[in-house]
Protein backbone atom coordinates (compact mmCIF):
# COMPACT_ATOMS: atom_id res chain seq x y z
CA UNK A 1 0.00 0.00 0.00
CA UNK A 2 1.10 3.55 -0.70
CA UNK A 3 2.58 4.98 2.53
CA UNK A 4 0.80 8.32 2.09
CA UNK A 5 -2.54 6.51 1.92
CA UNK A 6 -1.55 4.23 4.81
CA UNK A 7 -1.20 7.32 7.02
CA UNK A 8 -4.78 8.45 6.27
CA UNK A 9 -6.03 5.12 7.62
CA UNK A 10 -3.98 5.00 10.83
CA UNK A 11 -5.81 4.44 14.11
CA UNK A 12 -2.91 5.82 16.16
CA UNK A 13 0.58 7.16 15.53
CA UNK A 14 2.76 10.23 15.47
CA UNK A 15 3.41 11.82 12.08
CA UNK A 16 5.94 14.60 11.54
CA UNK A 17 5.03 16.64 8.45
CA UNK A 18 7.79 19.06 7.41
CA UNK A 19 8.21 21.70 4.73
CA UNK A 20 5.01 23.68 5.35
CA UNK A 21 2.98 21.06 3.48
CA UNK A 22 -0.45 22.63 3.85
CA UNK A 23 -2.05 20.37 1.24
CA UNK A 24 -0.99 17.19 3.05
CA UNK A 25 -1.95 18.55 6.47
CA UNK A 26 -5.40 19.42 5.19
CA UNK A 27 -5.84 16.00 3.54
CA UNK A 28 -4.90 14.09 6.70
CA UNK A 29 -7.04 16.15 9.05
CA UNK A 30 -9.99 16.04 6.68
CA UNK A 31 -9.76 12.26 6.27
CA UNK A 32 -9.58 11.76 10.04
CA UNK A 33 -12.56 14.06 10.57
CA UNK A 34 -14.54 12.21 7.88
CA UNK A 35 -13.95 9.01 9.86
CA UNK A 36 -15.69 10.68 12.80
CA UNK A 37 -12.60 11.46 14.87
CA UNK A 38 -12.58 14.55 17.08
CA UNK A 39 -9.48 16.64 16.32
CA UNK A 40 -7.90 19.38 18.41
CA UNK A 41 -5.53 21.79 16.64
CA UNK A 42 -3.44 24.44 18.37
CA UNK A 43 -3.88 26.60 15.29
CA UNK A 44 -4.55 25.90 11.66
CA UNK A 45 -1.77 26.75 9.21
CA UNK A 46 -4.29 26.21 6.39
CA UNK A 47 -7.99 26.78 5.83
CA UNK A 48 -10.22 23.96 7.01
CA UNK A 49 -13.76 24.17 8.35
CA UNK A 50 -15.11 20.78 9.32
CA UNK A 51 -17.39 19.45 12.02
CA UNK A 52 -15.39 17.81 14.80
CA UNK A 53 -12.43 20.20 14.50
CA UNK A 54 -11.61 22.25 17.58
CA UNK A 55 -8.95 24.89 18.25
CA UNK A 56 -7.16 25.00 21.60
CA UNK A 57 -4.24 23.83 23.68
CA UNK A 58 -3.49 20.11 23.43
CA UNK A 59 -1.86 20.19 26.85
CA UNK A 60 -5.19 20.61 28.66
CA UNK A 61 -7.24 17.44 28.65
CA UNK A 62 -7.39 14.19 26.71
CA UNK A 63 -10.83 14.35 25.17
CA UNK A 64 -9.75 14.10 21.53
CA UNK A 65 -8.88 11.30 19.11
CA UNK A 66 -6.31 13.28 17.11
CA UNK A 67 -4.16 16.39 17.53
CA UNK A 68 -2.32 18.92 15.37
CA UNK A 69 0.70 20.62 16.93
CA UNK A 70 2.65 23.36 15.14
CA UNK A 71 6.42 23.67 14.81
CA UNK A 72 7.42 20.97 17.30
CA UNK A 73 11.15 21.19 16.54
CA UNK A 74 11.38 24.70 17.95
CA UNK A 75 9.64 23.91 21.26
CA UNK A 76 10.98 23.01 24.68
CA UNK A 77 11.64 19.31 24.30
CA UNK A 78 10.82 18.05 27.80
CA UNK A 79 7.17 19.18 27.74
CA UNK A 80 6.55 18.10 24.14
CA UNK A 81 8.23 14.69 24.45
CA UNK A 82 6.42 13.94 27.69
CA UNK A 83 3.09 14.88 26.07
CA UNK A 84 3.85 12.71 23.01
CA UNK A 85 4.70 9.72 25.23
CA UNK A 86 1.38 10.12 27.08
CA UNK A 87 -0.56 10.32 23.80
CA UNK A 88 0.97 7.46 21.80
CA UNK A 89 -2.49 5.89 21.63
CA UNK A 90 -3.82 8.88 19.65
CA UNK A 91 -3.23 10.27 16.18
CA UNK A 92 -0.83 13.20 16.35
CA UNK A 93 0.16 15.33 13.37
CA UNK A 94 3.25 17.42 14.10
CA UNK A 95 3.23 20.19 11.50
CA UNK A 96 6.71 21.69 11.05
CA UNK A 97 7.07 24.64 8.70
CA UNK A 98 10.82 24.08 8.30
CA UNK A 99 11.97 21.45 5.85
CA UNK A 100 13.59 18.51 7.63
CA UNK A 101 14.42 15.22 5.98
CA UNK A 102 17.46 13.01 6.68
CA UNK A 103 18.64 15.37 9.41
CA UNK A 104 15.81 14.04 11.60
CA UNK A 105 18.35 11.53 12.92
CA UNK A 106 19.94 14.43 14.85
CA UNK A 107 16.72 15.11 16.76
CA UNK A 108 15.60 13.06 19.77
CA UNK A 109 12.04 13.22 18.43
CA UNK A 110 12.97 10.47 15.95
CA UNK A 111 12.44 8.01 18.81
CA UNK A 112 8.80 9.08 19.13
CA UNK A 113 7.56 9.49 15.55
CA UNK A 114 6.15 6.74 13.39
CA UNK A 115 6.26 8.59 10.06
CA UNK A 116 8.17 11.53 8.62
CA UNK A 117 6.77 13.28 5.56
CA UNK A 118 9.22 15.79 4.08
CA UNK A 119 7.63 18.06 1.46
CA UNK A 120 9.68 20.28 -0.83
CA UNK A 121 8.58 22.45 -3.72
CA UNK A 122 11.48 22.68 -6.16
CA UNK A 123 12.17 25.78 -8.24
CA UNK A 124 12.26 23.80 -11.48
CA UNK A 125 8.52 23.17 -11.43
CA UNK A 126 7.98 20.04 -9.37
CA UNK A 127 7.15 18.93 -5.86
CA UNK A 128 8.97 16.18 -4.02
CA UNK A 129 7.66 14.24 -1.05
CA UNK A 130 9.84 11.84 0.89
CA UNK A 131 8.03 9.52 3.29
CA UNK A 132 9.85 7.58 6.00
CA UNK A 133 8.43 4.94 8.29
CA UNK A 134 10.31 4.75 11.58
CA UNK A 135 10.46 2.18 14.36
CA UNK A 136 12.39 2.95 17.54
CA UNK A 137 14.12 5.88 15.85
CA UNK A 138 15.32 3.84 12.87
CA UNK A 139 14.11 4.22 9.30
CA UNK A 140 12.54 0.91 8.27
CA UNK A 141 10.94 2.00 4.99
CA UNK A 142 11.21 4.99 2.68
CA UNK A 143 9.53 6.13 -0.48
CA UNK A 144 9.83 9.25 -2.64
CA UNK A 145 7.10 10.77 -4.76
CA UNK A 146 7.58 13.46 -7.41
CA UNK A 147 4.87 15.54 -9.03
CA UNK A 148 5.54 17.87 -11.93
CA UNK A 149 3.62 21.13 -12.06
CA UNK A 150 1.37 21.42 -15.09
Amino acid sequence: MNMLKEITNLEKGIILLTGDAKKFGRIYLKSWLERGLKVLAEELPFDLKEEGLFIGSPYKGKLFDAYLLLNPLSRPRAILYSWLEENRDKLVLLYEQKYVKDSIVRYEIKELIDYLIAYKRETVGFEKVDVYKLKNGKIVERKSYIRRAL
